[in-house]
Formats: structure tokens, C-alpha cells, sequence
């Protein structure tokens, strides 16, 4: 492919075609509408700069940035503030109230605060993104061997936590 002068018609097509996707991806990731805003706006200044390594695959580029910058964020902060998409999710009523419902939700963000960057990240991907391992291995530029146990283990931790806040509700 011949690189483009100008990238920033094709940046605007694809924001027109998957930027909502994007964002939604970001928000999951920041946990808070403002944050998503300004992480995806550093994904693509990135994008931007790189414009004539990355232009056979922009949106890849533009995931594995958001992704990575994340993780970066998570990093420097030491807390995840929240997965503010899962509150907005409709649920399926198992004849929990309103109530319990976002208590367990909120229970949820709390317990995915408490899991390593890679972990949390591996799981917005895989479950969230719903990517096969293979394609968070990518994204994320690691082993599909380590994606696997990253995503075991923290599966792990919230059913643990889990457990135990099943348990204190009850008592």
C-alpha cells in the first residue's frame, strides 16, 4: 500500500464507521465516560504519528494503543475506578430486586479493582470484546500461554470474591 499524505480522512472514516465500538471499548477499559473520551484521543494522536507504520491496519493499531494505554493508566494509578458500561448492560431478571442487582454489580467493579492490570485487561478483552485468545494474545503482545493463565486466574479471583460476598449478603 502507497502511504497517504493525509491520514486524517481515513482516521474520520473509520471513527464514523467503528468509533462508538471504540469508545464503548475505551469506556469499558477507563471505567468512566471522560476518561474513555481522552484515552481514545491519545490512541488516536498516537495513531496519527505512526500514520505510515500502521495504515494497512488502523483499527488494530488503534485497539492495541487503547489497550496498552490502559494498562499503562491502571499502572501508574495502582486502582481501576470501575467498569461504568456493566451498570448500563440490561440484565436478565432472576428474581433479584433492582437493588441487589446493582449491589452485585457494584460488587463486581470493586472485585475487578483488585486484579492486576494484565488480568483486567485480559478480561474486558475475552469477555468483554469477546476476542478469542488468539486475538488478545495480539492485541496485548503477549504469549497466548500467558493470556490463558492471566484470564484463569482472574477468573479465579472474582469467583472467590464472589463467594464471599454471597456469603456476607446472607449472613
Amino acid at each position: 500500500m502507497q502511504p497517504t499524505a493525509d491520514p486524517g480522512s481515513h482516521v474520520e472514516r473509520l471513527l464514523a464507521e467503528r468509533g462508538d465500538h471504540l469508545l464503548r471499548a475505551a469506556t469499558a477499559l477507563a471505567g468512566e465516560q471522560a476518561e474513555a473520551e481522552d484515552l481514545l484521543q491519545a490512541a488516536i494522536e498516537r495513531l496519527l504519528r505512526h500514520w505510515r507504520r500502521v495504515e494497512s491496519d488502523p483499527e488494530g493499531y488503534l485497539r492495541r494503543t487503547l489497550y496498552n494505554l490502559a494498562v499503562d493508566g491502571w499502572r501508574r494509578r495502582g486502582a481501576w475506578r470501575g467498569l461504568l458500561p456493566l451498570l448500563d448492560r440490561p440484565t436478565v431478571d432472576l428474581g433479584a430486586s433492582a437493588v441487589t442487582t446493582v449491589d452485585l454489580r457494584d460488587a463486581l467493579v470493586r472485585d475487578l479493582r483488585e486484579l492486576p492490570p494484565l488480568g483486567r485487561a485480559v478480561l474486558v478483552l475475552r469477555y468483554w470484546e469477546q476476542l478469542s485468545y488468539a486475538e488478545v494474545a495480539e492485541l496485548l503482545g503477549r504469549p497466548e500461554g500467558t493470556v490463558r493463565s492471566a484470564a484463569t486466574r482472574g477468573l479465579d479471583q472474582l469467583r472467590q470474591a464472589a463467594a464471599a460476598w454471597a456469603s456476607d449478603s446472607r449472613a
